[in-house]
């Protein structure tokens, strides 16, 4: 399934990721109250069938989905690890498995720090591990569960 991230709902979406009440974006975009439950409920929709769509594809099980952060929580059948699928404005969906590598000689050692940075950044998190890929990626999924509870 694609996900329209320059969409309309998907920016009610993102503002509700942000931390803004549904009553703060209405005032905000001079729309109703309703209009932005509405908005944001099709989107949590489409969000949540991405998801789930990308785990089945990946052959992820999903232990837990948080829709609010765009988060999938789940286990990779093949490669019997941890793995996570994120919905970033930046990045699109990803996922990411747990391992532990060799980061510093990977060729996708840049790509890997921008994009744990950048899905920090959406998701207002402040990340104090900085060098390694897997750290930062560990630090952010300790604080996405953290903010989850």
């Amino acid at each position: 399934m694609f996900l329209p991230t320059n969409d309309k709902q998907f920016g009610l979406w993102k503002m509700r990721r942000n931390g803004m009440t549904n009553i703060s974006i209405a005032t905000f975009l001079g729309i109703t109250r309703q209009g932005v439950s509405q908005g944001i409920r099709l989107m949590d929709e489409k969000i949540e069938a991405s998801l789930r769509e990308m785990a089945k594809s990946n052959r992820i099980q999903v232990e837990e989905i948080d829709v609010k952060r765009g988060v999938l929580f789940g286990k990779s059948i093949p490669f019997q690890t941890n793995a996570y699928i994120f919905v970033s404005e930046k990045h699109g969906m990803q996922v990411w498995y747990e391992h532990d590598g060799e980061c510093i000689s990977c060729e996708e050692f840049t790509r890997c720090i921008e994009f744990i940075w950048d899905l920090a950044t959406e998701l207002g998190i402040k990340l104090e591990k900085t060098q390694d890929p897997t750290r930062m990626a560990e630090e952010l999924l300790a604080k996405i569960r953290e903010d989850g509870k």
